[in-house]
């Protein structure tokens, strides 16, 4: 009987993953993660369970361990906590000092959940290891999850064709909705746990206050891009990304105003009027970093730049270095820092990350 270790979260999404695992015949092991604590990690500002009896990280224990007890298959826990802070979460807080907008919950995937957690599995004897993802693998591929709402091959991207080897994703063929009915007639503990939202490991957090524990704040002059007026006073750069119009507190103009820019050497954020100003679009973006799941190379494919934003048709610029231009029109909101994936109809052919943005081959000045 082959030997499965599914990564236990806490979520129905793993909890259904294990018990379809169990059903078809696998012996399966469960582990779970703890990667963050707030006390050692100073997460006092911004934290809305200081106050709980509990802290989430427990309780998502607690809600595994009641799963586990009723599939009957044993638990196991492992802490990434340094490892989590080296990898992910300084990755975050670099990218934020540069006045870029980065995704933890890619770089957790490829530097915990499929390599240190892989690593761990191994050690328990394992053939396999699955996870919750929404998302496929057939005849080595990568494929998205049926339900697209929900796919997360987006986040896969960057996880290298080695570290998805032997990985199952139970729950890939199905959508949320079959998965909490299943949970619902197991009775299992998660069954109406709501989804896990925020930072991947981390959870919801006031963005400005939790960012206040890493940055000390540093009020600097908004700026109207079209008058070049002094609008507002902004309270730090990294706390705003490109296309942004909640959160800056400016009343009084006709049309909403829209993150559009940073000058990160004089501290000074830019904003633009109306959902479509010009300010906000480019046509070509240069991708660094890339991880290819797949030998097809194409020129022309398509990709998303941000999660859940449609798949758009994109032309494929390869250069000498291994980075890439992408070439497509008219995008809103290409922002550096964020991943750009390539798909080749339901295929996630890999991606790589958001270097620099232009339009009509003129490099925007984001940062």
């Amino acid at each position: 009987m082959k030997k499965v270790v599914i990564g236990m979260s806490g979520g129905v999404d793993s909890s259904v993953a294990a018990y379809l695992l169990q059903k078809e015949g696998y012996n399966v092991i469960g582990l779970f993660m703890r990667n963050w604590d707030s006390s050692i990690n100073n997460d006092i500002q911004g934290n809305p369970d200081l106050k709980n009896d509990i802290c989430p990280q427990e309780q998502d224990y607690n809600d595994a361990l009641k799963v586990c007890e009723k599939l009957n298959i044993p638990l196991y826990r492992v802490d990434f906590i340094k490892e989590y802070w080296d990898y992910v979460f300084q990755y975050f807080l670099n990218e934020l000092k540069k006045g870029r907008t980065p995704n933890p919950d890619v770089m957790c995937n490829k530097y915990i959940k499929f390599d240190l957690f892989k690593k761990e599995a191994k050690k328990l004897g394992a053939d396999y290891i699955a996870t919750g993802h929404y998302a496929r693998i057939e005849d080595n591929k990568l494929l998205k999850g049926i339900d697209l709402n929900k796919d997360q091959t987006y986040f896969l991207a960057l996880t290298s064709k080695q570290q998805l080897e032997n990985v199952l994703f139970p729950v890939g063929n199905l959508n949320k909705q079959e998965v909490r009915t299943i949970a619902s007639q197991l009775n299992l503990e998660t069954a109406l746990k709501k989804d896990s939202t925020g930072i991947c490991f981390i959870g919801e957090r006031n963005f400005k206050g939790f960012l206040k524990n890493y940055f000390p704040q540093k009020e600097g002059k908004i700026i109207d891009i079209e008058t070049n007026q002094e609008i507002g006073l902004h309270s730090g750069l990294m706390y705003y990304t490109i296309g942004q119009r909640r959160g800056l507190n400016i009343g009084g103009n006709e049309d909403r105003l829209f993150v559009v820019g940073k000058d990160i050497e004089n501290n000074v954020l830019f904003v633009a009027q109306g959902e479509d100003n010009k300010y906000l679009y480019s046509d070509l973006a240069l991708i660094t970093n890339i991880n290819w799941l797949s030998d097809h190379k194409p020129i022309n494919c398509h990709a998303k730049f941000r999660y859940r934003q449609q798949d758009i048709p994109v032309q494929l610029q390869y250069l000498d270095n291994g980075n890439i231009f992408v070439k497509y029109i008219k995008g809103k909101a290409v922002t550096p820092g964020q991943i750009c994936v390539f798909y080749d109809g339901n295929e996630c052919l890999g991606g790589g990350i958001i270097d620099e943005v232009y339009l009509n081959n003129q490099k925007i000045n984001y940062l």
